[in-house]
């Protein structure tokens, strides 16, 4: 769409949401005019307008905690704004890394689970090891423990869809996953690495194999 469809409001400013791309977290609210929007998306860097000092400024520009650009979208009215960034540090001014930390009502939200989530724990026990931590006890027996057991695994996989026991297939799924999340910190190998590896495959439609690593 045209920015010169925008409908700006007192100042000629329009409030922006702004939201890490990777997680949906909302970093922070802030307000742009037309021209901070248009350097906006002509450097892929957020650009604000400050309404206190009454003058443009680029997030990161004294901090190095750039936002680089993603998506900025419009609502339905035209008159507010949300855009997606990479971050390269923390939002807050404060060093916290979202703006939004002070709660003032929250139930008790149960956490979503991820596989960054489990990668992160699996992290913590690599760190600082645990007594009685069946991850501690891997890492402390090295790769060649984590290799066989993610053979033992694999073979379990293979036994379960072999039998046609969903349930069964399932449980040795999740096992196989984890202990490869185990290996992949062990390696110092990111979900995120994983995943853009993934990204450029077009693993659903094409048939990927490597032949040498270089």
């Amino acid at each position: 769409m045209d920015i010169q469809t925008l409908k700006f409001g007192a100042n000629n400013l329009i409030p922006v949401v702004v939201q890490d791309v990777e997680t949906k977290e909302v970093l922070t609210v802030a307000y742009m005019n037309q021209e901070s929007i248009e350097l906006t998306l002509k450097d892929k860097l957020m650009t604000f307008y400050s309404r206190s000092r009454q003058e443009l400024w680029r997030k990161g520009e004294t901090s190095g905690n750039y936002q680089h650009l993603v998506s900025l979208k419009a609502d339905c009215d035209q008159d507010a704004l949300v855009a997606l960034v990479k971050k390269d540090g923390p939002a807050c001014h404060t060093g916290a890394e979202s703006c939004f930390f002070e709660t003032i009502y929250e139930e008790n939200i149960p956490e979503k689970f991820s596989l960054t989530q489990l990668y992160n724990l699996i992290q913590e026990r690599k760190d600082t090891p645990k007594e009685g931590s069946y991850t501690s006890y891997l890492f402390e027996k090295g790769k060649e423990k984590i290799l066989k057991k993610i053979g033992e695994e694999s073979t379990e996989v293979v036994i379960g869809a072999m039998k046609e026991d969903r349930e069964e297939t399932v449980y040795e799924v999740a096992d196989l996953a984890y202990h490869v999340l185990v290996l992949m910190n062990e390696m110092n190998i990111s979900v995120k690495e994983v995943a853009e590896e993934l990204a450029k495959r077009h693993v659903v439609d094409h048939k990927v194999k490597q032949e040498t690593m270089k």
